[in-house]
């Protein structure tokens, strides 16, 4: 009979296939591991580390995460094995990923059939698991966790409450961990890398794959987790859409096959050390590694104020280009294709454009955003800004170099500025020009730095843009709308000489005995000079 509230209204019960069908939202395994990034990162937890990790426990292959934030307690635990608790909000001008109180679930069963977690707070160490396997074994009609709280004693041994022991037994029962002091050592080795508190969370019975025992290749490349070459129906989302010209193999960007390179772009300002297979991440301010940078605004009528849009070259490969759309700092869409970079020509190619959307609302997978209105006016716009961008660097290549026949994404491009961060405060640090970033330590400090003002850890951070109120890493919007760029018509006025002569060329064209479709394309180049001329001035304002 169905559980009752005090006026005998039945409860809604969750069946343990739901577990199953929740993880389908992931159909790209790569996000089902940043929604477990995700819970380190918010902070509510606050880590400044996250170690993912392939292990083997009795002979089963599992994976490893783990962080050094601040532990959980019985009830967090409780919430996090449960459904739809997410009671997160900002602290210190940081705001929280999370939404919708499901990350954990849907990811760590998308990965595996099982999932156990070790956490370690300051007052108390607790364990809990959720198992497919464990309750089909028992037969379950409803979703079952057991959790287990350890305290200290007099003894400085683990005791474990009376309400207790029915979980401890069967997480001794039915996970990998059959002994109580096997489950004391995972605890412990949370405290492994200098923290006191922390959470780890095992995840076993992989997911497979009909050619392969595990989705994973670990093989390839020690230190990352890839995906095999042979992309099979579960990728389909994850890779961008290239234009009818570009459709190759070649144009697919490492971040969909390498979890290394993904973590590297996850967020639009990095501040946590994530480690892969005991090798730290380079993390990316991808702002900051574009060439011929250019500052750009979108001002819906549907917001009070002005979005900054950042478009530059990609410096790495001309391959890797389009729209990287993050919402509250985490990377949602990637490389997405937009304007002139979806038809079949060379517009718009190795360029990257960034954005904050912190005004759509993603989808329950976090990799992609609902298709709203909003969302269909704000892809256009891109579309728009993009091409204006297109025409402004072609002009001011052509007026540098009039005889230059090397197309612009060919050219070899640095970064307009290099920034690394500090491997002991997380802090980014802005470095002088001239040196080269590729030839930096693997482990840089502080008090590397040529800046004497950024030489200390202590020292705050820089702003990092000129849309930053503040130097703490995290974005902050103004309450009003900012002043508006100059207008069309005064561009206009700037450029009087221009002007003039693209009528008098016009006339001159038009009166001559060419037919009236040459006068017509002689017309519209010239229109497209004097675009490119008043873009050109329009960008010069922005920088």
């Amino acid at each position: 009979m169905a559980a009752q509230g005090d006026r005998g209204v039945p409860f809604s019960t969750l069946s343990p296939k739901y577990l199953h069908a929740n993880s389908t939202s992931h159909t790209w395994p790569f996000s089902a591991i940043a929604e477990l990034i995700d819970n380190a990162y918010d902070p509510d937890v606050n880590a400044k580390q996250f170690w993912i990790d392939k292990i083997v426990v009795k002979d089963k292959d599992c994976l490893s995460f783990m962080d050094n934030g601040y532990g959980l307690d019985k009830d967090k635990i409780h919430k996090m094995l449960s459904f739809g608790y997410s009671d997160k909000t900002p602290i210190n001008g940081v705001t929280p990923i999370g939404m919708y109180g499901n990350g954990f679930k849907s990811g760590s069963m998308r990965l595996g059939k099982d999932a156990i977690v070790f956490s370690k707070s300051k007052s108390v160490s607790c364990v809990g698991m959720l198992s497919q396997t464990y309750l089909e074994e028992i037969g379950a009609k409803q979703i079952i966790v057991p959790i287990v709280c350890f305290e200290w004693n007099e003894k400085s041994k683990f005791s474990v409450k009376e309400e207790h022991k029915a979980s401890l037994q069967d997480i001794l029962s039915y996970s990998p961990f059959n002994k109580v002091d096997e489950i004391h050592a995972e605890i412990e080795a949370i405290s492994s890398h200098g923290s006191e508190t922390g959470t780890q969370i095992i995840i076993w019975n992989l997911r497979s794959t009909s050619s392969r025992p595990s989705e994973f290749d670990f093989e390839r490349d020690r230190y990352d987790f890839r995906i095999p070459s042979e992309l099979d129906e579960t990728m389909k989302d994850a890779v961008p859409k290239p234009g009818p010209s570009q459709a190759t193999e070649s144009n697919t960007p490492e971040s969909v096959s390498s979890l290394r390179a993904y973590c590297s772009i996850l967020y639009l300002k990095p501040r946590m050390k994530i480690i892969i297979r005991g090798q730290k991440v380079k993390s990316q301010l991808i702002a900051k590694t574009l060439a011929s940078v250019r500052k750009d605004h979108y001002k819906p009528t549907f917001l009070t104020k002005r979005i900054p849009i950042t478009f530059g070259y990609n410096t790495k490969s001309e391959d890797q280009y389009g729209i990287m759309m993050y919402h509250k700092n985490r990377l949602i869409k990637a490389y997405e294709r937009v304007g002139c970079q979806l038809k079949a020509n060379k517009e718009g190619v190795g360029v990257i454009g960034i954005i904050e959307c912190f005004f759509l609302e993603p989808t329950h997978n976090k990799q992609s955003f609902d298709e709203t209105d909003k969302y269909r006016k704000t892809m256009n716009n891109l579309g728009t800004k993009l091409k204006e961008y297109w025409n402004e660097i072609a002009y001011k290549k052509k007026q540098e170099n009039p005889n230059s026949t090397i197309p612009m994404e060919d050219i070899t491009k640095r970064p307009d500025q290099n920034w690394v961060q500090c491997d002991e405060c997380l802090r980014w640090r802005k470095l002088p020009d001239g040196i080269d970033d590729l030839k930096l330590p693997e482990k840089w400090y502080c008090h590397l730095n040529p800046d004497p003002q950024f030489r200390r850890c202590k020292a705050e951070q820089e702003a990092v843009d000129s849309d930053d109120k503040v130097s703490d890493g995290v974005t902050h919007h103004e309450d009003s709308e900012e002043k508006a760029g100059p207008s069309y018509h005064s561009l206009t006025c700037q450029l009087p000489d221009a002007r003039s002569r693209l009528q008098e060329l016009i006339s001159v064209k038009e009166s001559s005995n060419q037919a009236s479709q040459t006068s017509g394309g002689a017309r519209d180049f010239l229109l497209g000079v004097l675009w490119g001329s008043l873009m050109f001035h329009r960008g010069c304002s922005n920088i």
